[in-house]
């Protein structure tokens, strides 16, 4: 695959000098929520750089000793608040990395969730993007470091992967800045439903999971009419989660 030192979106009219603007750490007036997840070593902060201009801002989640980093970047006159979600290979809630990541993007309902994966591992990576797309269908893949996947002579069928994860699919090199004007005008489009997403998801459910999960769901949306992916928590109950029983005893994340 062949990537391009400038893409044509560089010049066009949705991404100019007017059209975007990073804004660093000031957030706190927005008009969108992007989380930003992905296994570790992809690239993920080099891509929150390149969106915000930071080098890094962090903090602690609330309650946990993870760090989490947000900035914010402009883009046509609308502001993104963008969360650096822990690095992490799965969202099974056995760290507080895992808790933290999912927790976020199932609680804290971001418009969009950007999923940095390594185009060199991406059979290794799939795993973590798989589990988000079962908890959202607001989503887009970026497949970073594209520059060293054409050195290792790694070839990947964009089009084919968008078509089978049923969400869009972004080459990037975020160090040269390569594929980031394609990343924001695609995380734009999802945050104002211009593209809307139909993700993977688990299908050939046993009979009788089946039946436990819509008994499940319907109690629980019953009971909490505005969670996010019920069908999913039910999944989640029918496991023992703790994590998530105890959300829904204490009502924490609602």
């Amino acid at each position: 695959m062949e990537t391009k030192v400038k893409s044509a979106c560089e010049t066009c009219a949705h991404f100019n000098k007017d059209g975007l603007k990073k804004l660093g750490i000031h957030t706190d007036d927005f008009d969108f929520i992007v989380a930003l997840a992905g296994n570790p070593n992809t690239g993920k902060s080099t891509v929150f750089n390149a969106l915000t201009g930071l080098k890094q801002h962090t903090g602690n989640w609330p309650g946990k000793t993870v760090t989490r980093a947000e900035g914010g970047f402009e883009y046509n006159t609308e502001k993104y608040k963008l969360v650096d979600l822990p690095g992490t290979y799965s969202l099974m809630s056995t760290s507080e990395d895992e808790e933290a990541a999912r927790d976020f993007i199932l609680f804290g309902k971001p418009d969009v969730t950007v999923i940095v994966a390594d185009a060199n591992r991406l059979e290794r990576n799939l795993n973590l993007v798989l589990q988000i797309l079962e908890i959202t269908d607001k989503a887009v893949l970026c497949l970073n470091l594209m520059d060293e996947a054409k050195r290792n002579k790694v070839d990947i069928d964009v089009r084919t992967l968008s078509r089978d994860l049923g969400i869009p699919v972004v080459p990037t090199s975020a160090r040269f800045n390569q594929g980031i004007p394609e990343l924001i005008q695609t995380i734009s489009e999802i945050a104002s439903g211009k593209i809307v997403c139909k993700p993977h998801r688990i299908k050939n459910v046993p009979k009788n999971i089946e039946k436990a999960v819509k008994t499940l769901t319907d109690q629980i949306e019953k009971e909490f009419p505005n969670i996010p992916n019920s069908r999913w928590i039910a999944f989640r109950l029918l496991e023992g989660d703790k994590q998530i029983i105890n959300a829904l005893r204490t009502g924490e994340f609602l």
